[in-house]
């Protein structure tokens, strides 16, 4: 492995390490939520396990439920913590360019192929990444600093077809804000605004009443 390799895997290595994840003992939550869309709210529970498997309940809205359950997915599995070589021991990493806000390009190869990342300031600003037959580009545009690791703000996604290049869907932009119950940092409250051709659409979920489990439950 030559220097230039070895240090963009120092580099990924750091960024990755410096995110905010829950520990072991993380023993799960439950929540009241409220969802905004559109000129609808809808009110409901959820629950995530120690063992990050979320549910949403007490939402008769079938649509709004899948997209509640949905985000809380998204939630606990960016929460997850793995040790890097676990996620990224099949991989290699190369150093790309440095744009002008001096967010460095690493460029990945190995199992992983065809992705890449930005870092500026140990964190990870740019994901760009094939995942399940379609491409995923992220652009974090700020963050929190929970003293912990860093937890993502402000932050945007898009998808596009990875043979055409073709865009898949809208622009999203995510506003993430948490709160510190008993030892963890826990989502409170999101909103999604999707640009489409036609005007863009909002959409906010409140999480109030977060009350960690008993580690027994």
């Amino acid at each position: 492995m030559t220097a230039t390799q070895a240090s963009a895997r120092d580099l990924m290595r750091s960024a990755y390490e410096n995110r905010y994840t829950w520990d072991r003992n993380f023993p799960g939550y439950t929540a009241d939520v409220t969802y905004n869309y559109g000129d609808k709210t809808v009110t409901g529970k959820v629950r995530v396990n120690a063992n990050l498997k979320a549910e949403a309940s007490e939402i008769e809205d079938e649509e709004a439920n899948k997209v509640i359950a949905n985000q809380l997915w998204e939630i606990a599995i960016h929460r997850i913590r793995r040790e890097f070589e676990e996620s990224h021991g099949n991989n290699t990493f190369s150093l790309g360019e440095t744009d002008e806000t001096g967010a460095v390009e690493i460029i990945v190869g190995g199992k992983s192929s065809g992705d890449k990342y930005k870092l500026r300031d140990n964190e990870v600003v740019l994901v760009h990444r094939h995942i399940h037959g379609i491409v995923v580009t992220i652009n974090t545009f700020s963050t929190h600093d929970t003293g912990e690791g860093y937890l993502s703000h402000r932050y945007d996604s898009v998808y596009h077809d990875p043979k055409t290049g073709e865009q898949k869907g809208g622009r999203n932009e995510f506003e993430d804000e948490y709160e510190k119950v008993g030892n963890y940092f826990i989502l409170n409250r999101r909103v999604i605004t999707t640009e489409t051709e036609n005007p863009s659409s909002t959409q906010e979920i409140i999480f109030s009443n977060i009350q960690l489990l008993d580690p027994a439950a």
